[in-house]
């Protein structure tokens, strides 16, 4: 009776296991994650230049005038390809886009802006992730609306896609 009923337990493990991963599937996901630095002033940073002929970005260059944004971002990330044409659409609306290149070499970052474009007025070289990891951001690309005191207004995670570009210019507005 004992060794029959040694045969039921896998089963019924089996069975459990199961039912807990299709009532998992079955809840809603949050995607969106909150970001603890929105309506926090930037840390101070200073980046040397991401490859020569544009500057290095500082926390300086993002204070002052009118809103910008913040983009992480690097070379070899696909979703960094795929949002360049929507950060160059940005930049042709008038939106001045400061980039930080993440863990990456001179070399790939010219050849990432020549092959898919350059937005951006200035792109510091993260290379340790220190700014990246001090503003809230875990991954690339991420975009952050800084209003002209250097604080923190929107986290934008993930690629910006063509749909997301009316969004980024509302919140921009609203940062003035």
């Amino acid at each position: 009776m004992r060794s029959r009923l040694m045969l039921w337990v896998p089963l019924a493990l089996f069975a459990f296991f199961v039912g807990v991963a299709g009532y998992m599937l079955t809840q809603q996901k949050n995607q969106f994650v909150e970001s603890a630095m929105i309506g926090e002033p930037l840390p101070e940073f200073a980046l040397k230049p991401a490859f020569p002929g544009l500057p290095g970005a500082a926390r300086t260059d993002l204070t002052g005038g009118k809103p910008r944004l913040l983009n992480i971002w690097a070379s070899w990330c696909l979703p960094c390809i795929s949002e360049a044409p929507q950060l160059e659409a940005l930049q042709a609306q008038g939106v001045e886009i400061v980039g930080i290149a993440i863990r990456d070499r001179p070399e790939d970052v010219a050849n990432f802006l020549a092959r898919y474009g350059n937005p951006y007025s200035r792109i510091g070289a993260d290379d340790i992730s220190e700014v990246q990891l001090a503003i809230g951001s875990s991954g690339v690309p991420e975009t952050f609306v800084i209003d002209a005191s250097g604080m923190i207004r929107y986290q934008h995670i993930g690629d910006i896609r063509e749909d997301d570009v009316p969004l980024l210019l509302a919140e921009l507005e609203k940062a003035k």
